[in-house]
């Protein structure tokens, strides 16, 4: 297998700093809210033709909303036809907890731009300024900073502050050791993880290391190669065989999270496994993947956090 990892990847995590103007609540999991509110507001904002179907419009494969928000799959491939690719972009909410906001509280939470997106981040930044303005929670906040996060996830540096006319010139990347003796890691979860078969989410006795090595290597492939015009390896089915020399332990458990889709009218669960896991016999191909897997997340439902882990330990 070559892996063609770079040292830098292209992508950028930010905090967005809102002050709370009329008094809100989020719900358990507010990840789906806060994309909720940001793809109406892009849309507003970018949508020159007022079609009700994105597909149907003309401008579809060349619109700012869609090529963030819903990225169209490619007509064609070399490999497979493709109905969806990932979104370049990842909400990270708040921490787990249904809370109320009163009136000059803080709400931050996270987004990960990847690719070519980053470049979107001035419409990005006016988006959810103007969609956090006009509701959320049943509430309304006002945009007082956004900060770029340092790779240590500790140190941020503030890049626009609410009365700017500019975002201030930053570092966007992420760097990936390519040369590393690690051959074990440990993860924790944050957020629960869906790796579905046969449309199902995977409980977490099911989850093996190859199942969740190859769903990663194949996110992040597809993320780099859409978004960012990058291939990270060349050989997928050596890659995979690389994945059956890995041992996975846990002590993940399952949780639940309910959402209301408003495009599918009903309440759906999206429950998935949480808690730490340990892989052991990592190839050094293998672990750029899971250091980067740290930022751009991992299985389904991603867009708005789900998959979030970190190292531990």
């Amino acid at each position: 297998m070559s892996v063609v990892f770079p040292d830098t990847l292209p992508a950028a995590r930010y905090r967005f700093d809102f002050e709370v103007t009329v008094p809100l609540r989020l719900p358990e999991y507010a990840g789906s809210m806060i994309r909720g509110v940001f793809g109406r507001a892009l849309r507003r904002l970018a949508c020159m033709t007022r079609e009700k179907d994105c597909k149907a419009c003309p401008l579809y494969r060349s619109c700012a909303y869609t090529s963030i928000f819903e990225t169209p799959a490619p007509v064609t491939h070399e490999l497979q036809k493709f109905s969806q690719i990932p979104n370049p972009y990842i909400i990270e909410p708040p921490e787990w907890g249904e809370r109320l906001y009163g009136i000059g509280k803080t709400l931050s939470f996270h987004m990960v731009l990847i690719g070519r997106t980053r470049d979107q981040l001035p419409m990005i930044i006016y988006a959810l300024k103007r969609g956090l303005a006009y509701d959320i929670g049943h509430g309304k906040a006002a945009l007082r900073r956004v900060l770029i996060a340092h790779e240590n996830e500790e140190d941020y540096t503030m890049i626009y502050e609410d009365g700017d006319q500019e975002v201030e010139p930053h570092e966007n990347t992420i760097h990936i050791p390519r040369e590393t003796s690690e051959s074990s890691m440990r993860l924790q979860f944050l957020t629960p993880l869906r790796l579905q078969h046969n449309g199902r989410a995977l409980p977490p006795d099911a989850i093996t290391a190859p199942i969740l090595l190859s769903a990663l290597i194949r996110r992040l492939n597809l993320l780099m190669e859409f978004h960012a015009g990058i291939q990270l390896t060349d050989d997928f089915a050596a890659a995979f065989e690389l994945t059956q020399q890995v041992s996975l332990t846990h002590q993940w458990h399952w949780k639940d999270w309910q959402r209301f889709s408003s495009r599918q009218k009903q309440a759906m669960k999206l429950g998935g496994a949480v808690g730490f896991c340990t892989l052991e016999h990592l190839p050094p191909e293998i672990v750029p993947f899971l250091i980067a897997g740290q930022w751009l997340h991992l299985g389904k439902n991603a867009t708005f956090g789900l998959g979030h882990y970190r190292r531990v330990g």
